[in-house]
């Protein structure tokens, strides 16, 4: 899975690369995340502009993820979901659990 990680303010932002999460690569998210948040960085924004598809192994390394810094109070939350990607947070009502940003500005004005 094609990742980049930028440290912006004082979040790790994860850029991913892929136009799909699915079953064959949302093993390798989950364990980036749980790897960001071991070396303490707990507070998470996952850029998913370049995703087109995500299906629920995906939804399910994100979860992880946010449970998983939630548990060392920090936080995850998303960014620049495509139409299509954000359906299926809304549909599994996912919405209803992250902070979805439309951008990267959004998300850095309002986890402030």
């Amino acid at each position: 899975m094609k990742l980049n990680l930028e440290k912006i303010k004082d979040y790790s932002v994860l850029f991913i690369q892929e136009e799909r999460i699915d079953a064959h690569n949302s093993g390798e998210l989950k364990d980036s995340i749980l790897h960001l948040i071991e070396q303490g960085e707990v507070n998470i924004i996952v850029q998913l502009e370049s995703v087109r598809f995500i299906d629920s192994s995906g939804l399910g390394a994100l979860l992880s993820g946010y449970k998983n810094a939630a548990a060392k109070s920090g936080k995850l939350a998303l960014a620049c979901c495509r139409p299509q990607v954000l359906s299926m947070f809304e549909l599994t009502r996912l919405n209803r659990v992250f902070e979805i940003y439309t951008d990267l500005n959004e998300a850095f004005e309002n986890e402030a």
